[in-house]
């Protein structure tokens, strides 16, 4: 009897590993983002909801967005992540060198369910997010309204804080100098055009205090070091909610930017990594994202998902929409080791 009973035991397991249940050992995945707010927000939107419905544990890591790490990990054969939120641009270039799996688009349902820019070779689109300009409306009245404001020292006296890194900054630079929006890449790809977004910082370089990190972007304003900075909309957004700030966010030629949800070559747990994007690709998980910060989502009819109250603080409402431009993800590809070198030399200067 006993032992009838244990082959039925061992039958049933191994029937139900056939349909894709049947691990013995919970699998495991490692998540990885960039940490603070907008992490929070994943984790509360996707990482929870995920395990509640699958049983499969997920790990966190947080990294600056920065590629060495994964680099190394591939070329090592030790890739320990399994699911990277990463820039847009970023993943292309990684997944034109090989280090990101191709994405099974059979597998995420219709691609018509998704904005275009969304659908990339190596990545699955999973929100829209803004540089934007962010002040302190209780020490600043009559505010900045303009990407020009923001080099007016004389009106509006007081440090800035600006992103330590090419992208954004240059363009915001650009603009600010009188180039308009939809030309910002065509003068941005000229040796000219990169010598005129330098000089115009000039202008302002010994006022500048420097950020690497989201986080440190709503600091530096909360901690009165700077009176204006560039900044995610969705740090702004959150120091009001969470902090009781009064930040104001200038909406002016913000610059929209897509993250994207990779799986790095060699993951362990590539079909696990599949599932999660998956689920994270779904209307409403992507809409209670935007509970949490107001980032705009990738697929189509998250929108309707939206609290009506939200929907004015998203890059892609229709009144901030008409102020921006997406971010040329090609562009930086392209371009960006070339003019990050210049950037470089130019903050030794």
């Amino acid at each position: 009897m006993l032992k009838n009973s244990r082959k039925k035991l061992i039958s049933l397991i191994a029937f139900s590993a056939a349909l894709g249940f049947g691990a013995l050992e919970a699998k495991t995945l490692t998540f990885t983002s960039f940490g603070g707010a907008y992490q929070t927000s994943q984790r509360e939107a996707y990482l929870k909801p995920f395990t509640a419905k699958t049983g499969i544990k997920i790990n966190e890591a947080s990294y600056d967005g920065e590629s060495g790490k994964i680099i190394a990990m591939v070329n090592a054969g030790r890739t320990v992540w399994d699911v990277i939120d990463m820039e847009q641009s970023e993943a292309n270039r990684l997944c034109e060198e090989g280090y990101l799996e191709p994405i099974d688009w059979d597998s995420m349902g219709d691609k018509d369910r998704f904005i275009a820019a969304g659908i990339n070779e190596c990545g699955v689109g999973s929100i829209v997010y803004s540089y934007v300009i962010g002040y302190d409306g209780d020490k600043i009245k009559d505010g900045p309204t303009t990407i020009q404001d923001f080099w007016n020292l004389k009106k509006w006296p007081g440090k800035r804080g600006l992103r330590k890194n090419p992208k954004s900054t240059l363009e915001f630079a650009l603009v600010a100098d009188g180039v308009s929006l939809k030309d910002v890449y065509k003068v941005l790809g000229t040796d000219a055009g990169l010598r005129r977004a330098f000089k115009k910082l000039d202008q302002i370089k010994d006022q500048v205090i420097w950020w690497s990190s989201g986080a440190q972007s709503a600091q530096i304003l909360s901690d009165g070091e700077v009176a204006m900075t560039s900044a995610y909309n969705g740090r702004i957004f959150n120091a009001n909610r969470d902090e009781g700030k009064n930040f104001k966010t200038v909406w002016d030629a913000h610059l929209m930017e897509i993250e994207v949800l990779v799986v790095p070559k060699g993951s362990k747990n590539k079909k696990e990594a599949m599932d999660f994007i998956r689920f994270a690709s779904t209307p409403k998980q992507q809409a209670e994202q935007t509970k949490y910060i107001p980032y705009g989502p990738i697929v189509k009819d998250a929108i309707a998902f939206v609290s009506d109250d939200m929907k004015p603080n998203l890059p892609t409402y229709a009144v901030n929409l008409a102020k921006g431009r997406m971010m040329d993800p090609e562009f930086w590809n392209e371009n960006g080791e070339y003019i990050n070198e210049r950037f470089q030399s130019w903050l030794l200067r």
